[in-house]
Formats: C-alpha cells, sequence, structure tokens
C-alpha cells in the first residue's frame, strides 16, 4: 500500500513538472543557482533547504521582467528545497512563514490571488493583513497580474529523493534586515512523518544579490 501511494506521488509528481515545461516553453528562462550558492540557507538530515528576497530591480528582472512586485507591497522570496535524502517527501502541507524583526508572523499569499491585490492604494503596506479580517482581494487584476507571479510561484508537491525544487512565496510586507522565514510541513510520503521545521535568518547584507541564472529558451 505505502509503494502504490508513493508511485502516485511520483507520477503526480512527473505531470507537475511536465506542465510547467509547457508553460514555460515560449516564456524567458528563469534557473535559480546551486543551493550552496545561497547564504541564508539551512540542512537538517541530509535536506536543505535556503530562501532569497528579491528586492532590488536588478534581482526582480530575471524572475519578473519589467515588474518589480515590492514597488507594489508585494515580497517575493524564493525557496529552494534540495532532498539529498533518500525518501520521497510530501510538500502538501507545506506552509512558508515570513517573520518581521519585530516577530510578527506573516503567511504568504497565495499566488492566484497576487494579481488581484491592488498593493500601491492600500493603506497598510506593512505588518500583512489587520488581524480578524480577511486580506482585501479586488475583483479587477492589478499591476500585478503578470503571467510570472504565477509562473514562477512554488508548485511542487512532492520531491523525489536526490531531486530540488524553487519557486516563489509571495508576502505582503517589506523587506527589513533581521528578518525570518520559517518553512514547515514537510514530511516523509511513505509514512506521513513530519520533518523538522526550518527556520531561516534573512540578512539583509547576505540578500543583497540574488545568484540566479536566466537566459531565452
Amino acid at each position: 500500500m505505502k509503494m502504490a501511494f508513493t508511485g502516485k506521488l511520483f507520477f503526480a509528481a512527473f505531470l507537475s513538472i511536465a506542465a510547467a515545461s509547457g508553460a514555460e516553453k515560449d516564456r524567458p528562462r528563469f534557473t535559480p543557482g546551486p543551493i550552496e550558492s545561497y547564504p541564508c540557507r539551512q540542512t537538517i538530515q541530509d535536506l536543505t533547504v535556503a530562501a532569497q528576497p528579491f528586492l532590488t530591480d536588478a534581482e526582480t528582472k530575471t524572475a519578473f521582467g519589467k515588474l518589480n512586485p515590492n514597488r507594489h507591497g508585494v515580497l517575493p522570496i524564493l525557496v529552494i528545497i534540495q532532498n539529498n535524502t533518500d525518501k520521497a517527501l510530501s510538500l502538501e502541507n507545506l506552509r512558508v512563514e515570513f517573520q518581521t524583526p519585530d516577530r510578527e508572523r506573516i503567511e504568504a499569499t497565495p499566488a492566484a490571488d497576487v494579481p488581484y491585490l491592488q498593493g500601491p492604494n492600500q493603506p497598510r503596506l506593512y505588518g500583512g493583513p489587520i488581524p480578524g479580517r480577511p486580506p482585501h482581494i479586488s475583483k479587477k487584476k492589478g499591476p500585478l497580474a503578470v503571467w510570472e507571479i504565477e509562473g514562477r510561484a512554488f508548485t511542487a508537491r512532492m520531491l523525489p529523493p536526490k531531486e530540488t525544487a524553487s519557486g516563489f512565496f509571495y508576502f505582503r510586507a517589506p523587506f527589513r534586515g533581521g528578518s525570518t522565514l520559517f518553512v514547515r510541513g514537510i514530511r516523509e510520503a511513505a509514512t506521513g512523518n513530519e520533518w523538522f521545521y526550518f527556520e531561516i535568518p534573512l540578512d539583509k547584507k547576505e540578500v543583497s544579490a540574488a545568484p540566479v541564472r536566466s537566459g531565452q529558451p
């Protein structure tokens, strides 16, 4: 039973990768650098998670073209997960949170909602949604309505052994030195046992340049 379940996860991962490749066929290519080139990373038992905020126009251009999401109240953070274990890992329950220097936790905004955010017109640009109230999602698309927002988002649901998955998470907050990214919810596919959570400090000096590979397909 466990082998059959794992086989289904591998098949789902294959379809996900194939769909992503087809979607990017006619788009400028974006490829993260080796995970070792990112200073903000943590390794626990052969599983490594790295994080990279994209801040400047030069950095965001490699992934989002002319759009810099930060100018519209949205912070994109690239997350890379490298599985050097011999186990398939489920990312179905993956949860990523951005913690400000004031220890305020902000959950990622789903990529599908980002194009509808009206960032420049929101009075509260820091600290995420007002407690007790859902974030304002307009029915009309705004300046963040570009293919790259969803096309570059983290979508992997399963990570086979010796493989790497990457993509962006989006947060309604500006970046400040001393911020931290929390990653949890990674589970062993065969057993459902949860992996340790990752706590990755995002130091401003270390994240000033994003090591990526980009170009035309």
